[in-house]
């Protein structure tokens, strides 16, 4: 058993469940162990005992009604309650028959990033001593085109600088495809709009105005542009910037428009670059993004004339089929003006969860071992079997989405923790039948989530609250969960199911810890960015990686030297505009875009059973721009059927200026209206993330005023 219980009697301090900010929080429990409730951690190193709405509420799942608390075998389509050994021997039968019949790529399994470092660590270790590469987490759902950008231009697939030194240095914040208004709350209103006050410029580049958008628009200060751009258009608008940028360091060469010694001493590539705009028409690109290039052109520069300028981004720019060229461009205008490699700079992808970061440094993905070492690297393979005691596959495996598109073909089996695909993955109407085909499924989770009904075996597992390990937030800082007393009796930790299949499959005591720290020791002898930290020096403050020796304090921005390439030369590429994959026509004449809500989290298996949150937003809408809603005789309020070639849902209309003439906007959070039963599983040909940010959509009335349905096709009001 592993011991995760509280130290003392008094609140214990942990990390917010949430987003990947990071925010420090305490938790108390009380006689009644369900009896579990929030305490602000005043001098939390993060958050310095700031919270968001999300965090104040995290406790309110803790005890929750729905919570799983026993072990199901599912048998003539019906769930019984089973013994864990039980369950324990029908999943290592059946898991032991798939690699017999089919071979070890015959299963996949699914991390997760509502989980620990050590229990994905322990997944992946898992998966591979099973013999496949076959393992992915919701990273390739978020940020994979980002990792990948980074990590081959740059070096590393994470935030180049830290928040702290960002808040301090930075002049302007190029904030494109995020929303940390609403999505980091805490980082926004702390770090962002801090540093605006103290004269510092944002300049947002989004299709929606949201809560970013308001949060700067400070009294007095001019400050804010917000470029709002058409969904998918990033690289012409960026292309609009660097060209410029180039324009204008032709006329006045010494005026400051690019870096020329940085670009001569640490890059390579900008002559492509050059080539790649030399006749490209920046009226035309303007026109495709739906901003006038007189502003495209202000916003350049002001990004090129800050002493240290910032770029944020986020899921608006990661989820399309050109996501590796969107953040590529990012990371070109970062490199030709000297931007990385110090204080309040560099490319800084804003993470969703609270552990994606982490889940991806351990090795939880197809294509790399802990540290980002690739499987196909043979010395770092080498290094990590020598420690392991077994060989690894030499081949990525498939991703989650590509898991996803074999089940029933060449993938029958699938281990899933935390995870809930039917929700979160692209067209989740036919993630559904695929899941179905399955030959056998394991769900490892807090709740019977929608995924977790086409299980075979559902397994407890305890909460957040419930546990210790480290998770790893958006600027690289590890730090260390603390958990009270498990509130289910016969749930059970992650970490201990994972030890007690993995030693029941392999009969080895490998997969035999003492303890959480046990595990974390044998992750950061693999691990070499993770591999100066040990779990006790972690304390209260946390460790940035990378951290190669005991001792080290750990980076706070990357690249001040050198960059982590072969070359150890920053790579700058030319990138082409590439439209979406689907673009609007006459039987779909509307862009569908989608984002998340600040009270809401991912696929809702957590928020949308806490009261506070619900009571915030108890449902699904979509934005409708005034004159769509003009046209197809919408009014505000109205239930609407939105609809793509996926599927349809029914939401009711909100008519705002928020959004762009021509698209709408809705969110993934609800499982009875979720825009995943409508987004386009369309892939990025590298990262391999589905093209979430842009499908092709139409939308009727079906209900007014709560009256009668007017008609399933309406006819749209003239122009």
């Amino acid at each position: 058993m592993i011991d995760v219980s509280s130290e003392g009697d008094d609140a214990v301090k942990t990390i917010c469940p949430y987003c990947g900010v990071g925010c420090g929080i305490q938790i108390q429990q009380g006689d009644d162990r369900g009896d579990v409730n929030f305490r602000p951690w005043g001098d939390a190193p993060v958050n310095e005992g700031r919270i968001c709405i999300k965090g104040g509420a995290a406790t309110q799942v803790i005890d929750h009604e729905d919570r799983l608390t026993e072990p199901l075998i599912k048998e003539d389509g019906e769930f019984r309650e089973a013994t864990w050994e039980e369950a324990y021997d029908r999943i290592v039968s059946e898991m032991e028959r798939i690699r017999g019949e089919c071979g070890p790529d015959g299963m996949g399994f699914y991390g997760s990033s509502k989980t620990m470092n050590e229990e994905n660590y322990l997944l992946q270790k898992l998966a591979r001593r099973y013999g496949t590469n076959n393992v992915d987490n919701c990273t390739r759902m978020c940020h994979a085109s980002t990792v990948w950008a980074l990590r081959t231009s740059l070096g590393a697939g994470a935030m180049t600088n830290s928040m702290e030194d960002l808040e301090e240095a930075a002049d302007v914040f190029w904030i494109q495809g995020a929303n940390p208004g609403e999505q980091h709350p805490i980082a926004n209103s702390q770090y962002f709009r801090q540093a605006v006050l103290e004269g510092a410029t944002v300049i947002q580049v989004d299709p929606h105005a949201n809560k970013t958008t308001r949060s700067f628009d400070i009294e007095e200060t001019d400050r804010h542009m917000h470029l709002q751009l058409n969904p998918g258009a990033d690289i012409p608008l960026l292309n609009v910037v660097l060209k410029t940028i180039l324009e204008r360091h032709e006329a006045e060469p010494d005026a400051g428009w690019i870096d020329e010694d940085f670009i001569e001493e640490r890059t390579e590539g900008f002559e492509h670059l050059k080539e790649t705009l030399a006749d490209f028409d920046k009226e035309e690109a303007a026109e495709e993004a739906g901003v006038p290039v007189e502003d495209i052109e202000l916003a350049a520069e002001k990004y090129a004339m800050a002493n240290n300028a910032a770029i944020f981004t986020g899921m608006g720019m990661s989820q399309h089929t050109c996501g590796v060229d969107n953040v590529q461009n990012e990371i070109n205008l970062a490199l030709i003006t000297g931007n990385l490699g110090k204080p309040g700079t560099g490319v800084n992808p804003l993470r969703g969860q609270n552990n994606v970061q982490g889940t991806s440094d351990v090795g939880a993905m197809p294509n790399v071992l802990p540290g980002y070492q690739l499987v196909d690297d043979d010395e770092a393979r080498e290094s990590v079997e020598e420690v392991w005691g077994f060989e690894v596959p030499d081949e990525p495996g498939l991703t989650n989405v590509e898991i996803s598109h074999e089940a029933g073909k060449s993938v029958h089996g699938l281990y899933v923790m935390g995870e809930n695909p039917v929700m979160s993955e692209p067209d989740g109407n036919v993630v559904e039948e695929r899941l179905k085909s399955l030959e056998f499924m394991v769900a490892q989770d807090i709740f019977m989530t929608e995924t977790a009904e086409f299980a075979d075996v559902v397994l407890p597992a305890t909460t957040w609250a419930e546990r210790g390990g480290t998770v790893t937030n958006t600027d690289r800082r590890v730090q260390r969960m603390r958990g009270v007393e498990k509130v289910h009796e016969n749930t059970k930790h992650d970490l201990e199911i994972l030890m007690e299949v993995g030693s029941r499959l392999f009969n080895e005591e490998e997969f035999r810890f003492d303890d959480v720290e046990a595990v974390f020791e044998e992750l950061r002898e693999v691990c070499p960015i993770y591999h100066g930290m040990t779990y006790d020096g972690l304390g209260e403050e946390g460790l940035h990686w990378p951290c190669y020796e005991e001792g080290d304090e750990g980076d706070q921005f990357l690249y001040e030297d050198s960059f982590d390439t072969e070359s150890g030369l920053g790579q700058i590429e030319g990138v082409r505009h590439q439209p979406p994959a689907e673009v609007p026509d006459e039987e779909y004449p509307l862009i569908l875009t989608t984002a998340r809500l600040e009270e809401h989290y991912n696929t809702g298996t957590m928020s949308r059973r806490s009261p506070t949150l619900s009571r915030q937003h108890p449902e699904n809408f979509v934005d409708v721009h005034p004159n769509d809603a003009d046209h197809y005789g919408i009014e505000d309020g109205d239930v609407v059927t939105l609809r793509s070639r996926r599927g349809e849902i029914e939401v009711k209309a909100q008519v705002t200026e928020d959004i762009k003439e021509g698209v709408v906007w809705t969110t993934p959070h609800f499982a009875a209206a979720s825009a995943n039963r409508l987004t386009n599983d369309v892939l990025d040909d590298r990262a391999k993330i589905p093209e979430y940010k842009a499908a092709a959509a139409d939308i009727a009335v079906t209900v007014s005023d709560g009256g009668e349905p007017t008609g399933d096709d309406p006819e749209p009001a003239d122009d």
